[in-house]
Parts: C-alpha cells; structure tokens; sequence
C-alpha cells in the first residue's frame, strides 16, 4: 500500500473516534445508549441494517464462492436476505418498535419474562450471550487476514488497532455511534464499490461485460444455483434468514426499536429489504467477474484481494481497506451494543439484586463497562487462537445453532397466533432444537449448511406450535401485551415497564 493508501485508512480511524466522541454527547441514559431514545429517522435506521449484515467475511469466503460458482452467490445469500427481510417488514419491524415506545423494552429479550417467565429468559438470554463473544472473535481474525494480505501486518496488530479504535467509538457513544458508523460504512462502501465496478467494466468490454462476460467464464457462472447451492438450499436459506435477520440476530431488532414509531420501523425495513435486493449485485458483480482477471487462484479467499490490487489506484485501495474495516468494525459494535444489552437488563439484575437498584447513571456506566468487557474478551480470544483453534471453530458453530431455537420463541411470541405458546413451547423447542443440531452436526456429520441451521430451526418451529397446541398456557396479561403491539393507534395495555 502506498502512503495515500495509510493516510486514508488512517483518516477513517480517526472519524471513528470522531463519531464516538460526538454521539457521546447525546447519551444521557441506557434507553439512549442501547435504542437511541427512538430518535433514529427511519432512512438511518434502514441503511444501519441493512449495513449491519455485512462484514469482512463477505470478501474473504463470499468472495471464494463467487469465484468458484458465480451468480448462486448473489442468489442464496442476498436475495434470500432481502424477501425475509421483507416479509418481516410486515410481522415483526413494527412489534419490535411497539415493546420500546409501549412497554420501555431496551433489550431485545427484556419483554421475554413478561411473555413467558424468568427462567426461560434467563435460558435464552445465557445460550445467546455466553457464545457471541466467540462469534464476534472469528470476525476480528476476518479483518486482520484481510489486513495481512494487503499490508503485510500480522494479525496480531490488525486485531489490535480494529480493536481498540471499535472500543473507543462504541463505548462512547453506543447505538448512535453505531448507527452513525453504519451510515459512514454506507458511504465509503458506496464509492469503494463503484470504484471497482467501473474498473471492472473499464478492463473489460464497458457496459456490455455485463452480458458479455457469462460465455467467457467457466460454466455454470451464470446460473442461479449452482454446486451445492441448490434449489432447496435456497429455500432453506430463504426460512433461515427470515428468522436471524428480523430479530434472530438481536442487533437487528435493535434498529427497529431505535426508529420513532412502528409504522416507521416498518418503513425503515423495506428500505432495507431494497437495498439487500440491489446493491449486492454491485458489489457482487466484480467477484463473479475475477476468474478473467486472475485465474487459477489456489486460494479463492484471496479473490477480491487480488482483484484490487490489479485493478485500483493508490488511494483507492485505502479506501476499499477502509470499508473492509467499517463492515466488521460496524457489526462488531452492534452485537457489543446489544449482548451489552441484555447483559445489563436481562442476566445481571436476575443474579445481583444491587443491579436491580441502580440509579440512572450508575446503569449507564455499567452499561458502558459491560460493552468494554465484552469487546476486549472477543479480541484476547481472536489474539489467543488467531481463528486456528478447535475451540473457537467449535463454539461458532454452536453459535449459528443457537440462532434458531432462541429465535422461534423470541419472534413468534410477538405474533398474535401464537398467543396459546407459553414457557413450555419455549422452553421445549429450545432444548429440542439445540438437541437436533448436535444429532445432525455430531452423529449425521453433515456438512451441508442448510441442514445443520435449518433443521434444528424448523424442529423448533414445529414443536413449539405442537406443545402450544397441545399445552396452552396463554394468559390474560401475555395475550394483552401481545395485542398492544398490533398497531400504532392502539393505547398502551397492560403497564407501562417491563
């Protein structure tokens, strides 16, 4: 890289501290800290999740896939992405939002006790966040192997500097600095991405490489499934990431409750719905297009590394690096926000009764001492393993398999026809979807992604309907907090906290 390149990368680093340092100023509490005090404008809260979804891995693994296969890249991941999101504009944004302004939810999962009881809370919230740290650590390892094959630099630095600049701005400033890196990401990927598209098209045949380019690449690129990624692995996505993109990932639920009103949160998820649909095939289009640039990689993960490097300028590359950083960085930070989240709310007041009386303040500096905690043990153990270790491949597995049995109840409790579902139903599809996944990880041995999720996610679903069915244990308080999230002109029911 050369030295525009460094006082590029250098420059988004410090508007990232400059982001944190500005939100700061705008926190006054921990509904301010963790949902911004429902002040998030819809177009903001739309970008941020969209932009929440992506991270450097896109353009390490994704990008491999892209070189190996083609267009199903774009098919199975963003498109699935954007009809699930798009169905959950309709059943959960606006529910999600109604639990903050109705009830004062800050965490995700702090309505849970309410709808069900404490212990199945507690189960969830402990399954949830005892194994995201890890999660967030295999993203850390993403970010430095893309520094190192750029720069050189050993991964113990480039987890180190990504590290500390993600701890100053979010610890600061919370979901606004998080919502506000999220839209710089937005931008920086934006000229980035166009950058390489026209570099692209430039090396190419112009604008005709968009049609011209398929008979030149191996075959089967063009086609929508391809290898592995079959039809039914595209329906399996499509059930999948309509639960983990509309509240299944908690940092996304977190962008709906943060906007001013259910009907903008609705708003804000079509937004995001849109751009999951368009704008990855900007992105997308340079990865399927690499195979004529650098053919026969040994190593597809290097695809879009090598990619840059022959086709950009200096300057521009730093910029690229630099949205490499904002993606991990900005997810990052928000699964920080909200494990900080339900930390404070949900797990802490149910062990130490002290926490449970504290002041306002006091709950704001606890808050921002649980994100600090959080962050800095994600990066000892991206440090410590360095992405090799048995353990860590071990826990983020067991942390995409714990995506769907924690989501079935945390999601279809908010949903009117389910009303009949209570502790049981939760509780059970739980232990029974974690039980799944280690027969089908474990005993099956399967290697086919669909499978270990998504089984586990519909024998959830299944059961937790079945034991509703069979054992309801619906009640008049849970079903009024279950009709006041049925639109915005409804009055509040039912208290005003949870």
């Amino acid at each position: 890289m050369s030295a525009l390149d460094w006082s590029i990368l250098g420059a988004y680093f410090l508007v990232m501290v400059g982001i944190g340092v500005w939100s700061r100023s705008r926190i006054r509490s921990v509904i301010d800290f963790f949902t911004a005090g429902g002040r998030i404008p819809r177009w903001l809260s739309g970008i941020s999740h969209h932009m929440s979804g992506y991270s450097a891995v896109m353009f390490v693994a994704f990008a491999a896939v892209a070189y190996t296969y083609g267009l199903a890249m774009y098919v199975w991941w963003a498109l699935t992405i954007g009809i699930g999101v798009g169905i959950g504009a309709f059943l959960w944004a606006a529910r999600w939002n109604r639990l903050r302004s109705r009830h004062g939810v800050v965490s995700p999962l702090e309505y849970l006790a309410r709808r069900y009881d404490l212990p199945t809370q507690q189960v969830l919230a402990y399954s949830g966040a005892l194994l995201k740290v890890v999660d967030i650590a295999a993203k850390w390892v993403a970010i430095a192997i893309l520094l190192r094959g750029f720069t050189g630099m050993p991964i113990f630095w480039g987890i180190t500097i990504t590290g500390v600049v993600t701890l100053v701005y979010i610890t600061a400033g919370g979901l606004w600095a998080d919502v506000l890196t999220d839209f710089g990401q937005f931008v920086i990927q934006g000229f980035a991405g166009v950058a390489m598209f026209v570099a692209i098209m430039s090396h190419l045949d112009g604008v005709a490489t968009l049609w011209t380019m398929w008979d030149r690449l191996p075959p089967g690129h063009g086609d929508p499934f391809a290898g592995p990624y079959t039809t039914t692995f595209f329906l399996a996505l499509l059930f999948i990431k309509t639960f983990e993109y509309n509240g299944g990932m908690w940092n996304l639920a977190q962008r709906y409750m943060a906007s001013p009103s259910g009907s903008a949160a609705r708003r804000s998820a079509l937004l995001s719905s849109a751009l999951w649909l368009v704008w990855p095939l900007v992105l997308f289009i340079p990865m399927f297009a690499t195979p004529l640039i650098v053919p026969g990689l040994a190593d597809p993960e290097e695809a879009y590394v090598r990619l840059a490097q022959n086709l950009l300028p200096q300057g521009v590359i730093g910029l690229v690096l630099a949205g490499f950083f904002s993606h991990t960085m900005a997810m990052v930070a928000s699964d920080a926000n909200v494990i900080s989240s339900v930390i404070t709310r949900d797990i802490a007041p149910a062990i130490v009764r002290r926490v449970r009386d504290l002041s306002a303040r006091a709950e704001l500096t606890f808050a921002r001492m649980t994100t600090f905690v959080f962050v800095l043990v994600s990066m000892t153990i991206a440090i410590a393993t360095q992405g090799e270790g048995v353990v860590l491949k071990i826990v983020v597995d067991l942390v995409a398999a714990t995506m769907g049995p924690i989501s079935i109840p945390l999601m279809l409790g908010m949903l009117p026809w389910f009303k009949r579902s209570g502790p049981t139903a939760a509780i059970v599809s739980w232990a029974a979807g974690l039980g799944v996944w280690a027969y089908v990880k474990w005993i099956l041995e399967s290697k086919d992604t669909a499978m270990v999720v998504g089984v586990p996610l519909a024998t959830s679903l299944v059961l937790y309907v079945a034991a509703g069915l069979l054992r309801p244990e619906n009640r008049a308080d849970r079903d009024a907090l279950v009709d006041s999230l049925g639109d915005d002109t409804e009055p509040a029911r039912a208290g005003a906290g949870v």
